[in-house]
């Protein structure tokens, strides 16, 4: 006859195996939730509850180095650098589309954005119904957005343009256009265009003007 000890430390270690794999189960079922949140890297949209407004990208073409502003609709939120942020982040979610003329790969792009006043535009009167005139944005790229990003002079020019006309035509107010890379300052997108230099807010659409060599911003 098996002696009580015996069979109450059977029962135990019994016991022990199914409360063991009852968490080896839920923790394996845990960590294939976070891996599919880790690899799902499609923009967030904006709120359901934003308005719907008619915005404007300037999607780019590899093809033939154009550049063209198209309207559609989008749900943005009345925060301008939200606002700045969401309309960038679907600008590159249309160049991660099969069909894309400027394929790009897919992700968010653009952690924040931010407003600031230059110093000389502090002291000068401000409008009680407009954002501060000439506003400098500066746009925080996310760094595997960059490790991504196909190199070439082209591709790169093309890039940055497409930017600045977009965020040129959400925010008139912003006359020039500086970037970060994860909070930092970055030499390159991906190893051309440069991102240590100002670039002025403008309509892009005509004939992309080079943005490498750390060219005048002010000549065509």
């Amino acid at each position: 006859m098996i002696p009580r000890y015996q069979r109450v430390l059977f029962w135990s270690l019994i016991g022990a195996i199914f409360l063991m794999s009852a968490f080896l189960i839920h923790g394996c079922r845990a960590e294939r939730k976070r891996l599919a949140g880790f690899h799902d890297t499609t923009p967030i949209a904006a709120p359901a509850t934003a308005a719907t407004e008619d915005v404007t990208l300037y999607l780019a073409s590899d093809a033939d180095a154009s550049i063209t502003p198209t309207t559609q609709p989008l749900a943005l939120p009345q925060d301008p650098t939200l606002r700045a942020r969401t309309v960038l982040n679907d600008l590159v979610a249309t160049y991660a589309e099969p069909a894309s003329a400027h394929p790009l790969p897919g992700g968010p792009a653009v952690d924040d954005v931010f407003l600031l006043s230059p110093p000389t535009a502090k002291s000068a009167a401000r409008s009680a119904t407009s954002p501060d005139p000439g506003q400098v944005a500066i746009v925080n790229l996310h760094g595997a957005f960059v490790d991504s990003h196909p190199s070439g002079i082209l591709v790169e020019d093309l890039t940055l343009q497409s930017i600045i006309g977009t965020l040129h035509a959400a925010l008139p107010n912003v006359t020039e256009i500086r970037f970060l890379v994860d909070g930092q300052p970055h030499d390159t997108l991906a190893g051309h265009a440069d991102l240590l230099r100002s670039y002025p807010a403008r309509d892009t659409t005509a004939k992309p003007t080079p943005l490498i060599d750390n060219q005048d911003p002010t000549h065509p």
